[in-house]
């Protein structure tokens, strides 16, 4: 199969007129991630192969979206619909370049699976000309029927044009088609638009091949791979399939799940190992957590990177930015945006940390914030190693905390406190030279405390 090259054409051009939304159908997301970055995910990928998306008009949104998660996507434009063939012809330029295996795709079924992928391909490679795929539906009702002859696919009959006998088959067409690619243009060509509705129909192929005397096979997958979505109600029942899945994964890899049903993840999160994650969690895109962290209930984390062994929550959100290192703690109530806490770090209660760096091993207080925004620009916090930040205090940024600095409860810091001293009073107007050392001091017993 390797050895084999291909072209996937991912068709992607509906207006999704029953979302009721401005968004392209293709750009909703499931996990976190498009329709159509699904799809892409899945679609063969490696030397030899290449990827073309057929696009509506005015759809350069979905264009920019193909190409970021497929730079070598091609994209073509179906500039009136006339039906799946006539897109798939939208990108005759690519087919006419010549590959082995020809793979015809939706961009709204984002359950599909790169196995699926793979297992289309295979008749291809034993000669038959077509390969389609099929699932037993719950309820056939308005979808093609595969008309089966034994092991051959001869036709693919349309609901409306289906007699009596051939509306009770359950074996439905899920669009998905692989075809020769060496004969591609040749059985696309013939097609016509005796129908109906005047289009040029896709699932036509099949009765070309059975008439040149050409091989059609059946691949079946599950209804729940195959899921097309056209309204809301229909991203929410693939958004419930794809969670599961996903718990799925996670919890085989040896992720803790108390209570799976109730934890969102994302279609990227990764996980280390001894990973436990608590009821009521969500976990956005852009998000990898290290062995051995916990995860509380009712948190929320974004585009973070989480350390070994680092304890989140509960009520935390993480946003955007956001770096743990090794061991670090965060508490209820506490948000961090675009902040590094190294090391050993710990922000207990009810703070906000954003633009800010802070050094390992340092205490953030209750209460505390970095004031990051002036109603202009953002400004950065940085706090040193071993520095400890007392309740209720206001870091105004820009500014730098020294290493094993100490800040009293409620200070207003408003400008630079060098390393190993003491702020105590408010707005900062004296900082005592040393006067950390000499706190530790004091809560030795008089002895010099070792760092």
């Amino acid at each position: 199969m390797t050895a084999r090259s291909s072209l996937t054409i991912v068709l992607a051009a509906g207006e999704g007129t029953r979302m009721r939304s401005s968004l392209p159908k293709v750009l909703h997301p499931v996990a976190h991630q498009t329709l159509l970055a699904h799809v892409l995910a899945a679609a063969p990928k490696g030397t030899g192969t290449s990827l073309a998306v057929v696009i509506g008009p005015d759809h350069q949104a979905v264009a920019d979206e193909a190409r970021r998660m497929r730079p070598d996507a091609l994209t073509f434009v179906q500039s009136e619909r006339l039906g799946t063939a006539h897109a798939v012809l939208a990108a005759r330029e690519a087919i006419a370049c010549g590959v082995d295996d020809l793979l015809i795709a939706f961009g709204d079924t984002p359950l599909i699976s790169a196995e699926t992928f793979a297992r289309l391909r295979a008749p291809l490679a034993n000669g038959a000309a077509i390969a389609a795929l099929g699932f037993r539906a719950a309820d056939p009702t308005g979808y093609g029927r595969f008309i089966v002859e034994g092991d051959r696919l001869v036709a693919i009959r349309e609901q409306a044009e289906a007699s009596a006998e051939e509306r009770k088959i359950d074996l439905c067409n899920a669009g998905v088609m692989a075809i020769d690619g060496r004969r591609a243009l040749e059985i696309l060509k013939k097609i016509g638009n005796a129908n109906s509705k005047g289009e040029y129909y896709l699932t036509d192929a099949v009765a070309i091949v059975r008439d040149k005397g050409w091989e059609s096979v059946v691949i079946e997958t599950s209804e729940d791979e195959v899921r097309g979505i056209n309204t809301k109600a229909q991203l929410a029942e693939a958004e419930a399939v794809m969670q599961a899945r996903l718990r799925k994964a996670a919890m085989e890899s040896g992720v803790t799940l108390i209570a799976p049903e109730t934890v969102y993840l994302s279609a990227d999160t990764t996980f280390g190992k001894d990973v436990t994650i608590e009821p009521f969690v969500v976990i956005g895109p852009g998000v990898s957590i290290a062995d051995g962290t916990v995860i509380h209930s009712f948190s929320h984390i974004v585009e973070t990177t989480l350390g070994k062994k680092v304890s989140i929550g509960p009520y935390a959100r993480l946003r955007p930015g956001t770096s743990l290192g090794d061991g670090a703690r965060i508490g209820n109530f506490v948000e961090t945006k675009a902040a590094t806490l190294e090391a050993g770090v710990k922000v207990n209660h009810l703070s906000y940390i954003g633009d800010a760096t802070v050094g390992a091993n340092s205490n953030i207080g209750a209460g505390t914030i970095t004031c990051n925004y002036d109603g202009f620009k953002k400004h950065k916090t940085v706090i040193g190693q071993g520095a400890f930040v007392g309740t209720n205090s206001s870091l105004v940024a820009p500014v730098k905390i020294g290493n094993g600095a100490y800040i009293g409860s409620g200070s207003v810091i408003t400008r630079d406190v060098p390393d190993d001293a003491m702020a105590l009073e408010r707005n900062q107007q004296t900082i005592r030279e040393g006067g950390a050392a000499r706190y530790r001091e004091m809560k030795t017993g008089g002895k010099k405390s070792e760092k």
